[in-house]
Formats: C-alpha cells, sequence, structure tokens
C-alpha cells in the first residue's frame, strides 16, 4: 500500500532530524572560542552541557504530551489514550541511566567521528538481548542470536576501521579515536539496562509514549543541571578538555557560546531535532509501523556518515561501509525482518505464525521505547 503524504512527511521527519541530532552535536564540538576572563582559544568540550540540552528536549515532549491532549479534548469525540495514572518516580532509575548513557557518550563523540559513533551505537542489541534473556526470562530466536553474533562482527570492523585510520587523522589522535569506541560501546550496556528497566517496571503501566519520554526528561535535565555545580568543582587532571581541567565547567561553556554564538545553534539544534525526532518516531510506529521506525533509525546512520564525509569532518574508509552493512543485517536479524520474506517460502509457513504472535510484542517495545535512543 502506498504511502499518504502525512506518512511520508514523518518518515522524512524522522530521518531528517534523527540525523541532525548527532550532526549538530559534533559540529558544537569542533568549535574553538575563547573563555572567561581572557582565558586562550580552546576546543568547545562541555559534554554535560550538550546533556542538559538534550534532557531539556526531551522534557519539551512532555509540554507536547499536555497540547495534544487539551486539544484532543475539545473535539467532540475525543480519540487520544492518554494512558493510566501512575507514580513518576519509576522513571527515576531509567532516568538516571539515560543520564550516565547519554554523557559518556557525549564524552565519547569529542574523542571520535559521528558516523562511527553511531554505528557503534547499534550494541545495544547485544547487551538488550542478554539482559533481557537474564533479567525478563525471555526466550531469544536462534535468529536473534545470529544476529547479535552480526552486530558483534559488525562492531569489530567498525573499530578496525577507526584504527586504521586513526594513525592518518589529524582531528583525533589514535589513542583516543580506541577510548571514544570503547566508552560508545560501555555506554550502550548503560542503554540497555534502562530498556530492561522500563520494560520491567514501566510499560505495564500503560503509559503514553510521548508522556514516558517526557518525564525521563524530566529527570533528566534537572537532576543533571543540579549536578553541573559539584562538576565545577571536582578537578580530574588532563582527563578533562577544558583550562580549569574541571568534571565540567559550565560557566566556560557560556562564556564561549558568549564569544561564538554559532555554538548556541549548534546546542539548539541538538536540543530541538531530539524533540521532533522523539515525536516522528512515535508518530511511525503509529501510522506505519515500528518495522518502518527501525530502518530507517538505521537509515540516518547513512545519511550521517555522507554528510560528515561531504564536510570534510572525516576520511572515506572502506571497511566502515562494511562494518555498516554488517550491523544492519544483525539489526534485521535481531528485529526479525527477514520473517516476512521466510513467510513467503512454501517450506517456512511456521515463520508467519512467529510473526504473527511476536509483531504485537515488537510494535509496544519499539513504539514505547525512546527514540533516540535516541541522542
Amino acid at each position: 500500500m502506498a504511502w499518504t503524504k502525512y506518512q511520508l512527511f514523518l518518515a522524512g521527519l524522522m530521518l531528517t532530524t534523527g540525523s541532525l541530532n548527532t550532526l549538530s552535536a559534533k559540529w558544537a564540538d569542533m568549535f574553538s572560542a575563547l573563555g572567561c576572563n581572557g582565558t586562550p582559544n580552546h576546543a568547545f568540550s562541555h559534554p554535560f552541557v550538550q546533556a542538559v540540552g538534550m534532557f531539556l528536549g526531551e522534557l519539551s515532549c512532555l509540554v507536547v504530551f499536555h497540547i495534544l491532549l487539551c486539544h484532543d479534548r475539545r473535539k467532540p469525540e475525543p480519540t487520544m489514550v492518554p494512558g493510566q495514572s501512575f507514580n513518576p518516580l519509576l522513571f527515576l532509575p531509567p532516568a538516571l541511566c539515560d543520564m550516565l548513557g547519554t554523557s559518556i557518550m557525549y564524552i565519547a563523540l569529542n574523542m571520535t567521528s559521528a558516523s562511527s559513533f553511531q554505528m557503534l551505537r547499534g550494541a545495544v542489541i547485544i547487551f538488550t538481548g542478554l539482559l533481557s534473556v537474564a533479567f525478563l526470562g525471555r526466550r531469544l530466536q536462534p535468529s536473534q542470536w545470529i544476529g547479535i553474533l552480526f552486530t558483534i562482527l559488525g562492531l569489530v570492523v567498525v573499530g578496525l576501521a577507526d584504527f586504521l585510520s586513526g594513525h592518518g587523522n589529524d582531528s583525533h589522535k589514535l589513542s583516543e579515536v580506541i577510548t571514544g569506541d570503547l566508552l560508545i560501546i560501555m555506554a550502550q550496556i548503560i542503554v540497555a539496562v534502562q530498556m530492561v528497566l522500563e520494560e520491567k517496571f514501566v510499560y505495564k503501566h500503560n503509559v503514553h509514549p510521548l508522556k514516558a519520554v517526557g518525564t525521563e526528561g524530566f529527570f533528566g535535565f534537572f537532576i543533571l543541571s543540579l549536578l553541573l555545580i559539584p562538576m565545577f568543582y571536582i578537578h580530574v587532571g588532563s582527563f578533562a578538555d577544558n583550562p580549569r581541567q574541571v568534571l565540567e565547567d559550565a560557566l566556560d561553556a557560556f562564556c564561549q557560546i558568549g564569544h561564538k554564538p554559532l555554538i548556541l545553534l549548534a546546542l539548539l539544534g541538538n536540543t530541538v531535532s531530539i524533540a521532533f525526532f522523539n515525536f516522528a518516531g512515535i508518530s511511525v510506529t503509529k501510522e506505519i509501523s515500528a518495522t518502518t521506525r527501525m530502518v530507517l533509525d538505521s537509515l540516518r546512520t547513512v545519511v550521517i556518515w555522507v554528510v560528515s564525509l561531504a564536510l570534510g569532518w572525516e576520511v572515506f574508509h572502506g571497511l566502515q561501509i562494511l562494518g555498516f552493512i554488517i550491523l544492519l543485517l544483525g539489526t534485521a536479524l535481531y528485529n526479525g525482518l527477514h520473517k516476512p520474506l521466510m513467510a513467503k517460502l512454501p517450506c517456512c509457513p511456521g515463520e508467519q505464525r512467529a510473526e504473527e504472535e511476536e509483531a504485537p510484542e515488537r510494535e509496544r517495545l519499539l513504539g514505547g521505547g525512546k527514540a533516540a535512543n535516541e541522542s
């Protein structure tokens, strides 16, 4: 069935904003500007400030939810289901995981390329699968285990591409690239814990996806904003890339923004894009399918890679293409994209039944989960 204009708009919005989210964060990292009190020109390296901006974007989803709800209630026959009431503190543990995982990923983005950053985030499949078996009692199908193995192979290939390209990379040292890649993979363990916590304790309450994203954004924004105060005084030496060598120097970030307002544009791009990306992702799941959402989420890796090459942010490396294809195969197998094709084969009638049984569950998880993972 052909897509309607509205469905095409939603798909394009999700692909565009999802790509802009990573690209704008990387763009901010590439700026240099003067700091406070005449501090010499230095790189804009403020991952925790960027994470606060990202959570502000998620928090805006809560505002959008209430606007849509109020608009729907004015109709003669309301159609929007707000979901049942729940204790907002249920979202605190997932929000803390989100806060930690996002902050680590923004630190890593300072050290590696935008395309590798996006590709390596595919590692979340490995840890989500293993944790769902251990803590949710789920049984993975053989195709899902094969998908996990493909994902591991893809990560090795992407890591090898970064290792080989790191020798000729002037913007990042080889040690930084390797550290950044490892931090991204480590962050996916935390993201997987977040997903398992959400599924075990949150989604049984039938919370509207926009409200879920917004509530996590609320906790993440205010907690991380408060943590910026002690971070201003925690000395971490050469680990920090700011003049005072503290964990996060928010004042230095604001001074740099004042000296170079384009940084603010990049940060706003990150904040606005994550809000629209979450809204578009949830709408794609509702209007088209969760499978389409997953495919679009994978395609944004291609967009990020192509734009990064076009802007000269990174150098072409053939191994990255191979790694991406392997990762894409792993994602497709894990999410069951092969099943509709197998169901058409006369030798595999059971696959169609399995797909029909699992489709509602996959739609619920992909539709209720945070798109960003957005970030």
